[in-house]
């Protein structure tokens, strides 16, 4: 494994590592304004939501790495305290990144790239007409955490107004995340797509709790053919199967594999991890654990 310790990598080194590593990152498309009023618009990576109460967004519009020069979306929410953090989907990915430019001060990205503007509700940055989902901000606090290149610049920031576009909406009125088609950044010039062939769902464990990795017996554990994901679904149980279940399991949906195998117990457990595997797929958990547990209960 390469081990490596970061005050002694170069600046522009240590950002690629940084950000090939963590990721995908959303995208905080941001709308500012300065004093005088001239717009800005420009996306930031280094962005997530980190409270529901009260809604709390931070980006950071870091220092560059190479000049150390701030970037116009600091210097702007210093002077006028108010954001629109406009969410970015894949029909305006590329008019975002052409946002990404850097553009003189007085250059206006929304009329580079052709995005719309759309005056707020509650603050002076405009939304972005194209954005699925648009927020307004005020900005409560910007932390510098240092002066030399590549220092972030957290922008912290309240929403007090919620935009949402109807198209992304499911029939409970809620954003559908197959309708809305997110975009992430990655490394280098590499982006996520979240659509329905990188989206999966795992359930939350929120109300139950499972038995445990612990508790799962040593020889399915250390089986040839159940990954750590498969292990972890199996831990995800509240109570394993009881022994009638599982004979019951095993006499009806089994039968046929125990006598074809009655001779063969080591092929016959591998038979048997396979199907369970085929089942924890389908997140059918319990008859996973059925079909495990149906080699040790004869």
């Amino acid at each position: 494994m390469l081990t490596l310790e970061p005050k002694e990598l170069p600046i522009p080194q240590l950002h690629r590592y940084l950000l090939g590593a963590v990721g995908p990152r959303p995208i905080a498309f941001a709308s500012t304004i300065d004093a005088e009023g001239n717009p800005n618009l420009a996306p930031f990576s280094f962005f997530n939501v980190f409270s529901a109460n009260p809604p709390i967004l931070v980006f950071s519009p870091a220092r560059s790495g190479r000049t150390n020069t701030t970037k116009d979306t600091y210097e702007n929410v210093k002077k006028v305290a108010e954001c629109v953090i406009n969410i970015v989907n894949h029909d305006m990915v590329e008019q975002m990144s052409l946002c990404s430019s850097p553009y003189d001060k007085s250059i206006n990205e929304f009329e580079k790239s052709g995005l719309t503007p759309l005056a707020s509700e509650k603050v002076k940055p405009f939304r972005v007409k194209e954005s699925p989902v648009q927020l307004e901000c005020k900005v409560i606090e910007v932390k510098e955490l240092g002066e030399n290149g590549g220092a972030g610049n957290l922008v912290i920031c309240e929403v007090i107004k919620i935009h949402v576009n109807e198209e992304v909406l499911d029939e409970n009125q809620m954003i559908d995340q197959h309708k809305i088609d997110l975009v992430a950044r990655m490394g280098g010039n590499w982006y996520c797509r979240a659509n329905e062939a990188s989206m999966f769902e795992v359930e939350k464990p929120v109300t139950t709790i499972g038995i445990g990795f612990d508790q799962i017996p040593a020889d399915i554990k250390s089986s040839s053919i159940l990954n750590g994901n498969d292990l972890g679904k199996l831990g995800s149980i509240e109570e394993l199967p009881n022994e009638t279940d599982v004979n019951e399991h095993k006499l009806i949906e089994l039968s046929e594999l125990f006598v074809t195998l009655e001779d063969e117990p080591a092929k016959l457990e591998l038979e048997l991890h396979q199907l369970a595997k085929k089942h924890l797929e389908k997140n059918e958990i319990e008859v996973a654990w059925k079909t495990l547990l149906a080699f040790n209960n004869q």
